[in-house]
């Protein structure tokens, strides 16, 4: 109870708060974002927590992924098929990478709508056998962007809701 007294009743809780909704798979930084400005954080804090929290999964999510994947498929049925349609919808998204390469990474996780995103990013690029070091910085600028288009959306929101 002490640790969500904390996270909620401080600026440097809420803003660790916010980084933590934004690691979360399907929410990211599109719920960060509003989640933060909900808090009452300032705008900038709200930006930075929000695209820290969406990163710092992605460079794991391309180095493990498919061993994770081999181990889940090991564990049970129910499992194997969840991980088959996983890869099967980072196949159907990777289309578009694979010819556009990183520019196209970069748009699929710039583009703030349910199945892109960081994480399906990091995804497409470990099945398309993508270098670490050549798809983080096509993530990283597509989280960036995405985090503008999200904050611009949730302010302005915010503002005609006033």
């Amino acid at each position: 109870m002490e640790l969500l007294n904390w996270l909620t009743g401080t600026p440097l809780g809420k803003a660790v708060f916010t980084l933590l909704v934004s690691m979360l798979p399907v929410v990211e930084l599109r719920g960060g974002i509003p989640f933060g400005v909900s808090l009452g954080l300032n705008h900038w804090v709200v930006l930075l927590a929000s695209v820290a929290g969406n990163l710092i999964p992605v460079p794991f999510i391309i180095i493990y992924i498919r061993r994770i994947f081999k181990w889940l498929r090991a564990r049970s049925p129910g499992l194997d098929r969840l991980v088959t349609r996983l890869e099967r919808r980072a196949h159907l998204k990777g289309r578009v990478v694979s010819k556009y390469r990183l520019v196209g990474l970069c748009l699929l996780v710039a583009i703030p709508l349910p199945g892109t995103g960081a994480w399906t990013g990091g995804l497409v690029a470990a099945f398309l056998d993508m270098r670490l070091k050549d798809a983080l910085p096509s993530i990283i600028l597509g989280v960036l962007l995405a985090g503008f288009a999200v904050s611009g959306i949730t302010y302005g929101f915010a503002f005609f809701m006033s």
